[in-house]
């Protein structure tokens, strides 16, 4: 399918969510369910002001909030009823949606290259091709672990050609620095934590291997509640203006939320974090164009799973105009 056909496809979806002023006020929901993330700065900083509560409190309407530890764990809430608003990486949430998890994505949080492989800083190890046979950690159904194989493509690499290790982002640091594993894809700010705390080495980066941060909202939530919707993502514009007018306010709230020190929430939010764009386009389209084969080459979907049409009913381009905007 070709990119028009996809922007297409996701703006006649989002049209289709629309329903009547008086419906949609009878049928306010009592609380909105939303995750905050340590790899999701906006989350920590709209929780941490509470604009969202504020801006809800005059109609009625409560905020609970539910700590992701991974892409993975936030789109098993969605999927099972859990939140109603949840945070993933992009590649992420098209595996999910390509699996039957009814999403949508009407928001970017941020472009961020918040995963690498490291390795031990007395490793012998030092490049992809020196991780054949060894052992890798990696949480599945994450951006780290797709980055992972996409990684390994580069030097003709499979996945059965190293011995994958299924471990959540924090046991995979803790098992990296403890020797029980080889190598580890990591995540921000755990992996720049790892880099200067431990003195972990990146052995391979690749920004264009780091799929977008996307917000999700359930299908069903986002057709029953659109206005409640934007005015979620008002306050993550709030929060994402907030992040650029003030970013070592913002880094010392990370580092408070996620026990890290202010120099890795430093490094993850400065030199690893890009808020300019958070307007589903093209742009973002494209990027899950070139990372969506990885989906089929390795099993990870069914076969013959029409993956351009899965990201066209992902990702929304229209929902969002009008409320996200460049940078300030």
């Amino acid at each position: 399918m070709k990119r028009r056909s996809i922007l297409q496809g996701a703006a006649a979806g989002a049209a289709g969510l629309a329903l009547p002023a008086m419906v949609r006020a009878a049928d306010a929901p009592r609380e909105i369910r939303l995750d905050y993330a340590y790899y999701s700065p906006s989350s920590l900083v709209l929780r941490r002001f509470g604009w969202l509560e504020q801006a809800l409190k005059q109609d009625g309407i409560g905020v609970k909030w539910v700590l992701s530890a991974g892409s993975n764990r936030a789109l098993e809430y969605l999927n099972g009823n859990s939140i109603d608003i949840g945070s993933s990486a992009g590649l992420a949430a098209l595996l999910a949606k390509a699996n039957g998890n009814p999403i949508r994505a009407p928001y970017i949080f941020s472009r961020p290259e918040w995963t690498a492989l490291l390795v031990r800083r007395d490793s012998p190890i030092r490049s992809l091709a020196d991780l054949k046979g060894r052992k890798v950690a990696a949480t599945k159904g994450t951006d780290p672990y797709l980055f992972l194989l996409r990684a390994l493509q580069t030097v003709k690499l499979k996945r059965s050609d190293i011995e994958h290790v299924a471990l959540q982002h924090a046991d995979g640091r803790t098992a990296l620095e403890q020797g029980r594993v080889d190598a580890w894809a990591g995540l921000d700010p755990l992996m720049a934590a790892s880099e200067l705390d431990a003195g972990s080495r990146l052995i391979y980066r690749n920004v264009a291997f780091n799929t977008y941060g996307f917000l999700n909202v359930r299908e069903e939530f986002l057709a029953r509640h659109p206005a409640e919707v934007k005015r979620v993502i008002a306050a993550y514009e709030r929060a994402r203006r907030w992040i650029l007018a003030n970013t070592a306010e913002a880094a010392k709230i990370l580092a408070e939320e996620a026990k890290v020190s202010l120099e890795v929430a430093l490094l993850q939010l400065k030199l690893r974090t890009d808020f300019s764009n958070p307007q589903p386009s093209s742009e973002h389209v494209k990027a899950l164009q070139a990372a969506a084969p990885i989906l089929l080459e390795e099993q990870l979907v069914k076969p013959g799973t029409d993956l351009n049409r899965a990201i066209a009913d992902l990702l929304d381009t229209q929902f969002a105009r009008g409320l996200a905007g460049s940078a300030a």
